[in-house]
């Protein structure tokens, strides 16, 4: 029994208990709170329901404690519930009712964990988005890492997700590129505006060998040259380096496209005809400040050309005319202004302001020998991804930015994560893993199944640890998708893992050599089976391999 079902077991029988006394059952809490005590004397689980609801139902707790605990010792799945301070209950699971936890966890197998709470959503997943003037930096790869992982979970709770790239190929940066690429091919210093870094000249060099005579043309064809060839190579790369950090897209989206295609002189319409964009000094405005914003937005300047915003809100209409109800966009430490722009761009268009939600990354910086990196040799001004899978490896730099929430900075330790010890969190972790293939395999080896196993022998301190352990993976896989906290995962990984490698520790899983095989060795078999399962899944979660060797 999950933590998930005992709040159902416990909601159900408080219904029954009020009903049979005449009172009010529809006042309890949607779903019944169940913790594990901080002190396992106390009990595998506790609820604090009957704190909630006495008072409302016109009762003290410990007298509606006290009803409650009557009623769950008829239950076959408890064996025993208690009253506690001022009305707390504390209950101990029957030994089946745990073991029904492997039970199925081995039924369920890639699929346990998975939920419902976004179940029948269509959800735009926009991540990463990085100008194609430059290698992707950390905080980009943050974003890679993270919103690959909350694709994957959002999708393993019931959603249709498309894992979307904004392609930034309209306005000025890219013509600084181009500038750039130019300079560096006459062999020119940076333009004062222009972007730096070995890239560039690599880029250069790679447009002169596909069109040699390009610098012999007139300016204005050698810098559409450099400009498209360029920004071709430099996507080119930005994708090839997100695939092998093992981040794919469903779509890649053209920022010019919304202009060439006449979306955002479309969008405009949309907001004249309905009053929400005005004219005032010249320019139009977007009446933003009345759907949330601080301020109204200009969309059109006076000189006739679109805003920055006029391509964000035609991207809007685009997303939600595409069939999404939801559109995350996951977006840098410097876009807080986004989130009420955003949505006030929604809500203005007619839609629901809700249907736009803004994640913003914090900062990423890594750190060596104690001090904090400050340069790219290539890349000229930042840390790359490719940086940080060069310097730690995919798994590791996967792992060590999804496991802390976003909202905060974050510093890289390469020497620890670089590390193969059990002060590494990704090694920790993938190292119970192949630990579990190994017994796995020896089990195989002196021909130990757990197909039939007694789980109600599962009753030492340190199973009933791992069971509830592995009871609670459903609930912390609705979280991470409901709050979009995929650190979540990762965090509960870790936890599973050193739960296991203390039952480990103390239980002995399979018969030593000339033992017979007992039943109990069965039951640590098909427990430690559903540990694997579970510790595997986590790991897709988070996009991190689980090894079955190290």
């Amino acid at each position: 029994m999950t933590p998930t079902d005992l709040a159902s077991l416990i909601k159900t029988t408080a219904i029954g208990v009020l009903d049979d006394r005449g009172l009010d059952s529809s006042l309890l809490p949607e779903q019944a709170t169940v913790e594990r005590p901080r002190n396992p004397e106390h009990g595998d689980y506790a609820t604090n329901v009957a704190m909630q609801t006495a008072k409302k139902v016109g009762t003290n707790p410990p007298e509606f404690a006290t009803w409650l605990v009557a009623a769950l010792a008829e239950c076959d799945a408890i064996a025993e519930a208690t009253v506690a301070g001022p009305g707390f209950i504390n209950i101990r699971l029957a030994a089946d009712a745990q073991g029904k936890i492997v039970e199925e966890i081995l039924e369920a197998g890639e699929a346990y964990g998975n939920g419902d709470i976004v179940a029948g959503r269509r959800i735009n997943l926009e991540f990463v988005s990085a100008n194609p003037t430059g290698p992707i930096h950390l905080g980009g790869t943050r974003w890679a890492a993270v919103g690959d992982s909350l694709g994957r979970i959002l999708t393993a709770c019931g959603a249709t997700v498309t894992r979307e790239y904004y392609f930034n190929d309209h306005g000025t940066q890219i013509d600084r590129f181009a500038r750039s690429l130019v300079a560096a091919a006459k062999g020119e210093p940076t333009p004062e505006d222009g972007y730096g870094g070995a890239y560039i000249g690599e880029i250069a060099d790679a447009v002169k060998a596909d069109v040699p005579d390009v610098l012999e043309q007139d300016p204005a064809t050698v810098q559409e040259t450099f400009r498209s060839r360029g920004v071709d190579m430099m996507f080119a790369h930005i994708k090839s380096s997100l695939h092998e950090f093992g981040t794919d897209f469903d779509v890649f989206f053209h920022e010019n496209s919304l202009f060439e295609s006449g979306a955002v002189a479309r969008a405009i319409d949309m907001l004249k005809e309905n009053g929400n964009l005005y004219e005032s000094d010249g320019a139009w405005w977007l009446r933003s400040s009345a759907f949330g914003d601080d301020k109204d937005r200009v969309v059109i300047k006076s000189d006739g050309d679109a805003a920055y915003i006029a391509g964000d809100i035609a991207y809007v209409v685009d997303k939600i005319e595409r069939g999404h109800d939801l559109c995350i966009y996951m977006l840098g430490a410097d876009h807080h202004g986004y989130i009420a722009r955003l949505k006030a761009s929604a809500a203005a268009l007619g839609y629901d302001p809700d249907s736009v939600e803004v994640m913003i990354g914090q900062m990423v910086s890594l750190v060596k020998d104690g001090e904090v990196k400050k340069m790219s040799k290539r890349a000229g001004t930042v840390i790359t991804l490719d940086d940080l899978v060069e310097a730690i490896g995919v798994d590791a730099a996967r792992y060590a930015l999804i496991r802390s929430s976003v909202d905060s900075t974050l510093d890289i330790d390469m020497d620890l994560w670089s590390s193969q010890s059990s002060d590494n969190p990704v090694y920790y972790v993938q190292y119970g893993h192949a630990r579990l293939c190994s017994i796995a395999r020896k089990a195989a080896e002196i021909g130990v199944d757990h197909a039939g196993a007694d789980l109600s022998l599962l009753t030492q301190p340190r199973e009933g640890d791992l069971i509830r352990t592995l009871g609670e993976f459903p609930a912390v896989v609705t979280a991470a998708a409901e709050l979009r906290e995929p650190h979540r995962i990762a965090r509960y990984a870790e936890q599973l893992a050193g739960t296991f490698h203390r039952f480990y520790d103390t239980c002995q899983i399979l018969p030593r050599g000339g033992e017979q095989t007992e039943p109990v060795h069965r039951a640590r078999l098909a427990l430690a089976a559903a540990t694997r399962q579970t510790l595997a899944n986590a790991l897709r979660l988070v996009g991190v391999t689980a090894p079955e060797r190290m």
